[in-house]
């Protein structure tokens, strides 16, 4: 059975990068592949086996065309509220807190917030589908 182990975007400014995420989901360099033209960076945290690659191109000076295909990642958290709080003191400019309730019941909690290169993060209660 294939094995899900990474999803990949590509970032302007690498330090940038790094320090959101790790603010954001402390996710910490796992391991990093250095190149002539790029460089490869693997993010990862203990709470999951799943890591995020950076890919950082060499002389890129114009931020990525997102376009209109990119959804968004996500990730679970134990406190969606305290999470909530946390991303606003940290002047990471969280969205709404939202509860999804298409039929009348809670399914859902949830907020975006959105990275330095505009790539669309949801943070979602744990619970549910949602671990």
């Amino acid at each position: 059975m294939p094995r899900y182990i990474h999803s990949m975007i590509r970032v302007l400014d690498e330090a940038r990068a790094l320090a959101f995420y790790d603010m954001a989901f402390g996710l910490r360099v796992a391991e990093r592949l250095d190149f002539p033209d790029f460089s490869l960076i693997y993010l990862s945290n203990a709470e999951s086996e799943v890591e995020l690659e950076l890919t950082v191109n060499r002389g890129r000076t114009e931020p990525y065309d997102l376009g209109d295909g990119y959804g968004h990642i996500a990730f679970s958290v134990e406190d969606i509220a305290a999470e909530h709080a946390r991303f606003t003191t940290a002047g990471l400019n969280p969205g709404k807190l939202v509860d999804f309730a298409p039929g009348g019941s809670v399914i859902a909690r949830f907020f975006f917030v959105t990275d330095p290169d505009g790539y669309k993060i949801e943070v979602l209660q744990r619970g549910g589908r949602y671990l």
